[in-house]
């Protein structure tokens, strides 16, 4: 493993404190994650979805919360949401052959055979074993193992050393956004802004519905000075999901800095995003005021 070397402070556009003061906690995120994986794993099914759930009301977007979350509401009988689950899953990481298994099960049970025999089939596919290559099954299991190596070494400091895992987790499973995410955001609060923006704009482009991935690209844009592309991305993200409230947060902050003159690059970027739908600004701050701006703890 290389050298220890402790990451930068993120950096965001001078006076911006406040700003910086108001970004959600990722530890938060990462301490329910935790939580809720070892509940399920110990087989305390009400303890593991209440935590699962409290990360996607939050827009965490990670197959496995979504394929944990799927395992339980089947066991609770709820089959229709956890089909919901499951597919978001399989969405997210389309080589997930135990969340398209869940998905043969459920089918079956309810008496769709046809669907059921396409996820078996699918799963069967990933799982069939290449000459001289691990199976996808295993490979995915080890890219998971890897990231939460890495998980762990960023909660403790080690950035670098994470990224490195991050990225060898990836070299076994380049289709994983979930991880690929986290990658960005560590590359970010490791003072590699420039880096961490290709990897999100890498998942957008495979799934544009990955929000939390937006929102994270926008605060990588604003930390480098560059607010139009940050308002671009945040307004995107409300666009397709209006109860987004941190984007709304992050765009009421930004707002607000430009009105009491926080500086020309903000005031320049808000008119260069406004002055493209005047009307639609407008809207947008005056249905976000009634949003409880509590509810900041997105990753």
């Amino acid at each position: 493993m290389a050298t220890q070397t402790h990451s930068q402070t993120q950096q965001y556009p001078a006076g911006d404190s406040d700003f910086e003061s108001q970004l959600p906690n990722r530890k938060d995120h990462h301490k329910i994650l935790l939580q809720g994986r070892r509940a399920f794993e110990r087989g305390d099914d009400a303890s593991a979805l209440e935590n699962l759930s409290r990360l996607t009301d939050y827009g965490v977007d990670y197959a496995d919360v979504h394929y944990m979350a799927g395992i339980l509401l089947e066991r609770k009988g709820d089959l229709d949401q956890a089909v919901d689950s499951l597919r978001r899953a399989v969405r997210l990481n389309p080589a997930y052959a135990e969340a398209l298994l869940a998905l043969a099960s459920i089918h079956e049970m309810r008496g769709d055979f046809d669907l059921s025999q396409g996820y078996a089939e699918r799963a069967s596919q990933l799982t069939r074993p290449v000459a001289g290559q691990l199976d996808p099954t295993t490979r995915g299991k080890l890219s998971n193992q890897q990231a939460d190596l890495a998980d762990a070494l960023a909660e403790a400091g080690e950035i670098r050393e994470a990224i490195q895992e991050y990225r060898a987790a990836l070299d076994r499973c380049p289709n994983f956004h979930d991880i690929r995410h986290r990658l960005g955001v560590h590359l970010r609060d490791a003072g590699l802004p420039h880096q961490s923006i290709q990897e999100f704009q890498h998942i957008i482009a495979a799934h544009p519905g990955m929000l939390e991935s937006r929102v994270q690209l926008g605060l990588t844009y604003y930390s480098l000075g560059q607010t139009p592309e940050a308002i671009q991305e945040w307004r995107g993200v409300i666009e397709r999901d209006a109860s987004r409230e941190d984007a709304h947060m992050y765009l009421r902050l930004v707002q607000t800095r430009s009105e009491s003159g926080g500086g020309s690059d903000v005031s320049a970027g808000w008119a260069k995003i406004s002055l493209d739908n005047t009307e639609n600004a407008s809207n947008l701050y005056t249905s976000s005021s009634s949003h409880t701006p509590g509810a900041t703890t997105n990753e």
